[in-house]
């Protein structure tokens, strides 16, 4: 089969999609993963077709934070989702046999896919279905509102997200010759869905639609013929396991502020520190500190001591899976949720938030991961998901659709 996956955001919203990609690819199928041009040299690193999505997620944080009002930042996320809806459009037109859609454009996928006729899986990598069981993610962390008020809460996210998409839905079906319009998640939902982190971090709920599944994480593919890197090497097998430092896509153009505060942060904990420069462009400096560009996650993580990272999904799993500690130092989005997640789970001590950040706050938090109860647990859990195989789920999905009548 022709699969697309579409996909939109930062780089955390896009690498869990190689691996998904790669398996697809070993099963026999043609694959190409629809995301910013930005993206391309990863996914072609990793054996995967690209197909241009128009927007800079980069460029999109910066103006974020310097818009003055909320005018401003309504009119930076029009045109945003304005150039996804011509690129999805696009991209299905090239060809396609089915659609694999994450969920911030789903509603888009859903559109083209009702256009050209090609069948949809959601691929979602946050819970997004309203419940009773917990509010959805957002800046409020997850914190428990009661059952009518998880799901007030949920349903209003849902209604937001269906806001910001609904002029580039309405121009996109009359775009594509479709009358009307439709919902991201109708009432009697049929299609089928399945969320990419583990039931270990977030059980499914019992009150969602039968058709929407909890498969566990799809983890990132290296690039074809990656090594890391000799001086990462011996600086790992020169002292202790370090504690790894990075914030993924967020803060751009804070890596200078950031720095300082890591490197008095690794002084104070007394700890040896692998530091990711990210979209931050993070630099920290002294004895046993090592900087490093992207490195992949599942190699890197297992010889740290404790991870300190911004609770994005992808890194949360990634953390998850390797059986070490986590800081989390939520900054947007999923993140608040994942990191009380995390939290809640006895893997992490109290999130830090990034607003909140200090190199005191940092080194105690540094320290209370490393502390033998959480490492336990920590482990514990890496042992209860190692059996799960999310991207399996995915391909036995695509095998139904495959195999149905009419394909």
């Amino acid at each position: 089969m022709r699969i697309l996956i579409v996909t939109t955001g930062s780089r955390g919203d896009v690498a869990p999609f190689t691996g998904l990609g790669r398996r697809l690819v070993d099963a026999g199928h043609r694959v190409a993963v629809v995301a910013h041009p930005t993206f391309a040299a990863l996914l072609e690193s990793c054996g995967l077709e690209h197909r241009p999505l128009p927007g800079d997620p980069e460029e999109l944080i910066r103006a974020r934070a310097r818009a003055t009002s909320p005018e401003e930042i309504r009119a930076l996320m029009t045109a945003f989702v304005d150039g996804l809806a011509d690129g999805v459009a696009d991209a299905v037109a090239g060809g396609a046999d089915l659609l694999l859609t994450a969920f911030a454009p789903s509603p888009l996928s859903l559109t083209a896919g009702d256009a050209y006729g090609v069948p949809v899986l959601g691929t979602y990598l946050t819970p997004a279905f309203a419940t009773t069981e917990f509010p959805l993610p957002g800046p409020a962390g997850g914190a428990d509102l009661g059952p009518e008020g998880n799901l007030a809460a949920g349903q209003e996210r849902l209604r937001g997200a269906d806001r910001m998409f609904s002029s580039a839905v309405d121009r996109m079906r009359e775009r594509l010759g479709l009358p009307g319009t439709t919902s991201p998640e109708p009432v009697g939902h049929t299609r089928p869905v399945v969320h990419g982190y583990s039931p270990v971090l977030l059980p499914r709920p019992a009150d969602w639609p039968a058709p929407v599944d909890v498969a566990g994480f799809w983890w990132p593919a290296r690039p074809l013929g990656w090594q890391p890197p000799g001086d990462l090497v011996d600086f790992l097998q020169a002292g202790p396991a370090p504690v790894f430092i990075g914030f993924g896509s967020m803060a751009p153009g804070e890596g200078e502020r950031l720095g300082e505060l890591v490197t008095a942060a690794v002084r104070r904990a007394g700890v040896r520190a692998v530091v990711q420069a990210g979209w931050a462009g993070l630099e920290a400096a002294g004895d046993g500190v090592f900087c490093v560009g992207d490195v992949p996650h599942d190699w890197l993580f297992p010889r740290t001591a404790a991870v300190v990272h911004h609770a994005g999904a992808g890194t949360t799993g990634a953390a998850l899976r390797a059986g070490v500690p986590a800081v989390p130092v939520p900054v947007m989005a999923d993140q608040p949720f994942w990191a009380a997640r995390l939290h809640r789970l006895g893997v992490a001590p109290q999130p830090v938030p990034f607003a909140d950040l200090t190199a005191e706050r940092l080194a105690a938090a540094i320290t209370a991961a490393l502390a033998e109860p959480v490492r336990r647990r920590t482990a514990a859990v890496a042992g209860l998901m190692a059996g799960e195989d999310g991207a399996g789920a995915v391909l036995a999905h695509v095998a139904r659709i495959a195999e149905a009548p009419g394909r």
